[in-house]
C-alpha cells in the first residue's frame, strides 16, 4: 500500500482533531499525585539536545508512514473523542505545547504507536478491547510518555551511530525536500515500530502513563486492567502478533507495574473510569474488517 502524502496526513489528522479544542467535559479533578511521583514526568537534561522543531518535523514524516499502513477509521465521533481524551491527558504532561494529534486506524490488530513531536496512532482493534475511558487514558498516557522521554529519538541515535541527538537536529533542519540522510532517519524511525523499543523504555512509559492519567483525574488502574484483558486473549491470536513482537511480555509489564504502584496510588482508586461515556462513543464501531 502506498504511503499517504504528507499533505494528506496533515489533513487526516486535522479531520480527526477538529472540534477537539475544548476539554471542559473531561475535567474531573485537577489532581497531581505529588512531588514523589511527578519526578517521573520530568524530561532529562540530556534529552533537550534535539531541537523541538526538528523533533516535530521528523515525527510528522514518521507518522506519514504509520498512517499509510491502514486507512483511518471513518468515524468522526470516535476520532474526536480519542483526541479529546489524549489532549486532556497530554495537558497534564511537561510538554503540553506540542501539537498533540491522535488518530485511530481501521485495523483489527491490537497496537498503538507514538512518533516524536506528539503524533499518536492506535488501532480500532485495540479500542475494541478497552472497557472504559480510564483504560483509554492509560494507553494514551503510555504513548504520550514515549514522546515525553524521547525514546524513539534516543533509539534512532543508537541505530544510526550518531554521536548525539544534536546530529538528528542538524540532519532534519538542513534537509532539502527529504534528502538521503533525512530519509534514512525517517525510514529508521518507521522500522522501530516493527522492531520495538528497549524493554526499560516500555516499563518506564507504562508507569509514566499511569501517572499522567491519574494527574488528569482518571482511575490509575485503567492501564493495568487493559493489560490484564489482553492476557485473556489467546497468545496465538494474530491480532496480538506485532504487540508481542515489539513489547515485553504482559506478565513482565504487569509485574513491574505492581511494584511501581505498590504505594501512592491506592488513594486514587475511586477516581472515575467514565465507562458509560466510553461505551456510548464506541457503540458505533464494528469489529468487521474492511
Amino acid at each position: 500500500m502506498k504511503h499517504l502524502t504528507l499533505s494528506l496526513v496533515i489533513f487526516s489528522l486535522a479531520v480527526a482533531c477538529s472540534g477537539c479544542g475544548s476539554n471542559q467535559s473531561f475535567v474531573f479533578n485537577n489532581i497531581d499525585i505529588g512531588k514523589g511521583l511527578s519526578a517521573l514526568g520530568h524530561t532529562q537534561d540530556a534529552l533537550t539536545e534535539v531541537d523541538e522543531t526538528a523533533e516535530i518535523a521528523l515525527g510528522r514524516d514518521i507518522a506519514t508512514n504509520l498512517l499509510g499502513v491502514a486507512p483511518l477509521l471513518e468515524n468522526r465521533e470516535v476520532q474526536q473523542y480519542v483526541n479529546r481524551v489524549g489532549r486532556w491527558v497530554s495537558m497534564h504532561s511537561e510538554r503540553p505545547e506540542l501539537p498533540w494529534s491522535f488518530a485511530v486506524l481501521d485495523d483489527n490488530s491490537i497496537n498503538a504507536f507514538a512518533a516524536p513531536g506528539g503524533y499518536i496512532v492506535l488501532t480500532k482493534g485495540l479500542l475494541l478491547t478497552l472497557n472504559n475511558e480510564a483504560e483509554l487514558a492509560g494507553v494514551l498516557g503510555h504513548e504520550i510518555s514515549h514522546v515525553l522521554r524521547r525514546h524513539h529519538l534516543n533509539a534512532l541515535k543508537k541505530a544510526s551511530g550518531m554521536s548525539a541527538l544534536t546530529d538528528i537536529t542538524s540532519v532534519i533542519l538542513t534537509a532539502k525536500e527529504q534528502d538521503t540522510e533525512s530519509l534514512k532517519l525517517i525510514n529508521a524511525g518507521t522500522e522501530l515500530y516493527t522492531r520495538g523499543l528497549d524493554k526499560e523504555d516500555e516499563f518506564e512509559s507504562d508507569l509514566m502513563g499511569i501517572v499522567l492519567a491519574t494527574r488528569a483525574g482518571y482511575n490509575p488502574y485503567g492501564l493495568p486492567a487493559a493489560l490484564q484483558r489482553l492476557e485473556m486473549i489467546h497468545p496465538d491470536d494474530a491480532g496480538l502478533a506485532m504487540l508481542f513482537k515489539t513489547h515485553p511480555s504482559l506478565d513482565e509489564r504487569l509485574n513491574r507495574l505492581d511494584m511501581g504502584m505498590a504505594s501512592g496510588f491506592e488513594r486514587f482508586e475511586n477516581l472515575p473510569t467514565a465507562k458509560q461515556r466510553f461505551a456510548r462513543t464506541m457503540a458505533g464501531i464494528s469489529s468487521k474488517a474492511r
